[in-house]
């Protein structure tokens, strides 16, 4: 079993040392979330990454706005935020009200501050290895590869999904370590088949219980991104846990990884963000 608590943990210990060193130069890094509406899933999201914020001596600041907010209103918003020195990383929680216009909003977020990764702009310098910060649970599903040493160089790694901020980054990534990747989805033909071929699957579909034990290959390891009802990820996880060779619950497995990846990334936007203040 791949702890991910494990794993988030060691991210954590690290980036307190970090923000330690950056508070001696006076910096504390920032995260800026903003939630339009009052959705309460959404709501809990926010307050537990406001709270893990604090507990490694981050600053958070939530913004929350009404349902009614127009665009342009939110566009507003993260206008001031980009321009605002004290704020290193800014993350809109999704989804956002049907008469938002969400990509317009996501893509307003200046790349140097997009540390949740979801802007046009960072996929395509993710994709070509231009130092962006990648969406966080495809960093996350890296960290947990690179914690546990798995080799992924040269093996047949099969994405189940294909959603901008998931599938199709996780893909890229996955390609830029030398796996040879396929990508499919749930109206993928024989998708079984598919996936029994694979070394490396990650389940990032979005049904609960979708992948099934007898489409793995004897040994393969399962990476599940999926967060249903009732805590259940997007793998049967019994009868894949029998069939694999190592595999990450739910929950417990990549889903706190993915918070501290998003902190990784707001400390790393601070220190690059001093330095380039330094530099001017």
């Amino acid at each position: 079993m791949l702890d991910g608590r494990k794993v988030a943990q060691s991210v954590k210990d690290d980036l307190k040392e970090k923000i330690n060193d950056l508070k001696e130069w006076g910096i504390i890094p920032k995260l800026a979330t903003i939630l339009v509406g009052d959705d309460p899933a959404s709501a809990t999201y926010v307050k537990m990454k406001s709270n893990t914020c604090h507990k490694i001596g981050m600053e958070s600041e939530r913004i929350l706005l009404p349902e009614e907010t127009t665009t342009d209103e939110l566009l507003d918003v993260i206008q001031e935020l980009n321009e605002d020195e004290t704020v290193h990383g800014i993350l809109l929680q999704h989804p956002v009200p049907s008469h938002i216009n969400e990509r317009q909003a996501f893509d307003a977020i200046t790349l140097e501050k997009d540390v949740d990764g979801v802007t046009s702009h960072g996929f395509g310098a993710t994709t070509f290895q231009l130092g962006a910060y990648p969406c966080c649970t495809p960093a996350a599903i890296l960290q947990v590869i690179d914690y546990y040493n798995l080799n992924i160089e040269g093996k047949h790694a099969v994405v189940i999904g294909r959603s901008p901020i998931l599938g199709k980054p996780v893909s890229m990534m996955l390609l830029n370590r030398n796996a040879t990747v396929t990508i499919s989805h749930s109206k993928t033909e024989d998708l079984s088949d598919v996936v029994k071929q694979a070394d490396i699957v990650v389940a990032a579909v979005g049904q609960p219980k979708f992948v099934k034990g007898e489409w793995l290959k004897e040994g393969a390891i399962v990476l599940d991104a999926g967060y249903n009802p009732g805590n259940i990820g997007d793998a049967d996880y019994e009868t894949c846990y029998a069939k694999s060779s190592a595999i990450t619950p739910v929950p417990g497995g990549i889903g706190p990884v993915t918070i501290s990846m998003l902190l990784k990334h707001t400390v790393q936007a601070a220190i690059k963000q001093s330095e380039a203040l330094v530099t001017h």
